[in-house]
This record gives C-alpha cells, structure tokens and sequence, in this order.
C-alpha cells in the first residue's frame, strides 16, 4: 500500500470499517475516470474513529492523490469519516450516503411484519431520478413511518440530503446503481476471507495486516470496471460545476458578511 497514486483521477472514494479476524479495518477503495476500481488504502485501528480515518488520508495524500479535486464519497454514514472527509477535502467532498446502510438502519426500527413492504418502497423512493421526486416519496414515507415507529421515522430524516446526492448531480441511473452502496467494499472481503483462511497461525497483527493488503490488492486484479463507466465524464462535469457553484457561494456569503 506505498505505490503512487498522483497519476490517478479518482473521481469516486469508496470508505468502510469492518471487522476482520478480531481487528478493526478500515479501507479506502478509488474509483477512476474509466471506471477502474483500486485498492487505495487500509489501516487497522481499535475502532473507525476519525484519527484513524484522518491518518489513513494523511497517508494517501502523502502518496499523490490530490483531497482538493471534486470528488464523490460514499460510506455507510459514520461521523468519523465524514469528519475525516471535510477536514481533509472541505468544499471538494460531496457526501453520499450508502442506501442500503440506511434501508438497514431504517427497517431495524420496524416490526417484521412489515419490513417487506417497507424495504420495496423505500427501494422504489431512492430510484427516482429527480431528486425531488426522490425527496416527496421519502417524506411520503416518513409519515407512514411515523405512524408505525417514531424512531424508524426519525432514522429516515436523519442524513436524508446526503442519501440523495447521486440524485443532485444527475448521475446516470445505471452509474447511480453502482454507486448507491459500499457493498463493493463488502464484497472484496469475501475474497480476502478465501485466501487468509490458508494461514494456520497468524503471528501478531501486522501479519494479518499484510495478508489482508495482499489479497485485497490480488482481489483488485479481479475486479470487472464499474457499471455505467460509460457516464462517468458526466459525473466528473458535475462534480466540478457543482463545486464552482459551491465557492462562488461562499464568496458571496463572505462578501456580505464582510460588507455588514
């Protein structure tokens, strides 16, 4: 995990915790221009708290990737990595909740009974391409919820902006599929699980730790490129023109401000 990344245009950040052989991983998966998925980084920590996230930044940064470009993050939520992901890219982080992280979260609230019915429709609200017609079918939804369970009702609302960012750059809804969740982080670790189940005796963490980056690192070798790459100079465009919108803004705030 020392290898350059200053000639990659990562466009899109992939970053989750987990929980592997006893110890708490963090992992950073890129996503380039065409398409490519790359093993960016891992770091192993007591739990996903935002000094670990930030040393795991502080580290890709030192190896080139640029935090200053536009760029899409998705995790699964976490205060720690959002905190760590506006400390270190500010105004170029646009935030993009994982979906199925908050269908889980939602439906953890709601009697089984009615699970099913709730899972489809919120699956239905969040495949809306506009994002206001994604954003009525949620709050559509979070008056049933209320009914039914406050508290599913208020872990509905929390976050909601941030579920729906696919949504207000106008991605491609085959691209928005792939990019709703981190289940692609998820499922480079049943990989991992295959090819460390070969050591019998593992010699204190940082074995574990190389064997880890080595077969995440053998699991990116195998990885097919993102479906949807086609549409991702799209995203690129308004990722950037988002973020001109985003400091012309604060200009003019600041402006005013001082004016006052």
């Amino acid at each position: 995990m020392s290898r350059s990344l200053q000639h990659l245009q990562i466009c899109a950040l992939l970053v989750d915790g987990t929980i592997f052989k006893g110890q708490h991983l963090v992992v950073a998966i890129g996503i380039d221009a065409f398409g490519n998925k790359v093993v960016l980084g891992l770091v192993q920590g007591a739990s996903e708290n935002a000094k670990v996230v930030a040393g795991l930044f502080e580290h890709l940064s030192e190896r080139g990737l640029d935090f200053r470009q536009p760029r899409l993050y998705l995790i699964d939520g976490s205060r720690a990595l959002r905190a760590a992901i506006e400390r270190h890219a500010g105004e170029a982080a646009f935030i993009q909740r994982c979906q199925v992280h908050k269908i889980r979260n939602i439906l953890a609230y709601v009697p089984e009974t009615h699970q099913h019915w709730f899972k489809y429709k919120l699956r239905l609200a969040y495949a809306h391409a506009e994002i206001s017609d994604a954003r009525q079918a949620l709050y559509r939804l979070h008056d049933e919820l209320n009914e039914l369970n406050p508290s599913a009702a208020a872990s509905l609302m929390e976050g909601l902006e941030e579920t729906l960012t696919l949504q207000d750059l106008q991605v491609h809804a085959r691209l928005r599929r792939s990019l709703r969740s981190t289940n692609g982080i998820e499922s480079s670790f049943s990989v991992v699980e295959t090819i460390c189940r070969r050591v019998k005796r593992w010699q204190g963490s940082d074995h574990r730790l190389r064997w880890v980056a080595s077969a995440l690192l053998y699991a990116e070798t195998r990885w097919n490129r993102l479906h949807g790459y086609h549409h991702l100079p799209l995203l690129i465009h308004n990722l950037q023109r988002a973020y001109d919108m985003r400091c012309n803004l604060n200009a003019i705030t600041l402006a005013a401000h001082s004016a006052a």
